[in-house]
């Protein structure tokens, strides 16, 4: 694998996230969208699967219509699940800086193996050492 497929999709512009001013303290929210779909950078073949994001919002929360616009610009998009979760969880952050968040993504299966993906927000201080 190539350093470019490694890194395919990660600085596309894609859609605004946009948010809206958050009422009230102390609460999740989840969004699921089963429908995600993506492209593999080094097969070119479609991606499949379910997206959650679960967040406690600060001060803003995500609006969902542009949430909507944001994923589906990852229909054509060269990129590895790994890349989309992460991706999806900092531009999440990014929008509406919540307290805490989580993003998973629960590919169906390709040749027999599927993967679930999570990443976290706060992200860890430090990066473990791969021996």
């Amino acid at each position: 694998m190539t350093e470019k497929e490694a890194k395919a999709g990660l600085d596309v512009p894609l859609p605004e996230i946009e948010t809206f001013v958050n009422q009230f303290p102390g609460y999740e929210i989840k969004i699921e969208i089963p429908e995600y779909t993506s492209v593999c950078p080094k097969t070119g073949l479609p991606d499949f699967g379910k997206i959650t994001i679960i967040y406690e919002p600060r001060h803003l929360c995500l609006e969902l219509k542009s949430l909507k616009m944001y994923i589906l610009a990852y229909r054509n998009l060269g990129i590895f699940y790994e890349n989309a979760v992460n991706r999806i969880l900092e531009d999440i952050v990014r929008a509406c800086q919540p307290i805490r968040a989580t993003v998973i993504g629960e590919f169906n299966p390709r040749g027999g193996i599927k993967s679930i993906i999570t990443a976290t927000y706060p992200r860890p201080k430090e990066r473990k050492k791969v021996r």
